[in-house]
């Protein structure tokens, strides 16, 4: 991933941040042509320190579902349109249109499996994540049989994660001003999007006197 340093994030709080922001993610492996493949899946991140892994599962007809070793996870934060109109150097600058991000590429190795108690534990754990988020309370039943049989068609998977890369493009590259009228004016949109850039752009604004 391209990333300037002005961009560069280095604090793994901002990786536990945009996991529970949004724990749906990308993951890419690539085939046994070479070629590219992409999931999107909804996942369980957990993290020690550095210690970071992260466990979902694929359909098992999932061509993906037959791939171990390096992978690609990225973690999609929010994103935001800037119009050069919001910033008071527009003229004199001759400033132009952008788009704001977060994003964090996870790199490290598959381990995917198909033992009955690891899938059991891994769907009771990933539902109940997001029941709560809902406030229901549908629960995987251990000892219902056709909730067990039902994990027949899936295989589970955990990455351990080697490498982090974290980009956060936030106009820090902007003078104040700049990030100030940027920030109010995503602060106007009704997108939540944009709503979350301009706090993101306001907090890391407030670091620059620390």
């Amino acid at each position: 991933m391209y990333t300037p340093r002005a961009f560069a994030g280095t604090d793994l709080r901002e990786l536990d941040r945009l996991f529970a922001r949004d724990a749906f993610v990308t993951l890419v492996t690539i085939d046994v042509d070479g070629a590219p493949f992409v999931s999107h899946l909804p996942v369980l991140y957990a993290r020690d320190g550095e210690r970071i892994v992260i466990e979902g599962h694929w359909a098992r007809p999932n061509p993906q579902a037959r791939h171990a070793g390096p992978a690609l996870l990225i973690v999609h934060g929010p994103h935001a349109y800037l119009s050069p109109g919001w910033y008071p150097d527009k003229e004199s600058a001759a400033r132009v249109p952008t788009w704001n991000y977060a994003v964090a590429h996870l790199r490290g190795v598959l381990e995917p499996t198909e033992e009955p108690a690891a899938l059991a534990s891994l769907v009771d754990r990933l539902s109940q994540a997001h029941e709560e988020r809902i406030g229901s309370d549908w629960r995987f039943e251990h000892d219902r049989d056709d909730h067990v049989r039902q994990l027949k068609g899936i295989i589970g998977f955990r990455l351990r994660v080697e490498q982090v890369e974290l980009k956060f493009k936030l106009s820090q590259n902007h003078p104040e001003a700049n990030i100030r009228g940027a920030a109010a004016g995503l602060r106007e949109q009704e997108d939540p999007n944009a709503r979350d850039i301009a706090a993101l752009m306001l907090e890391r604004l407030g670091r620059r006197g620390n």
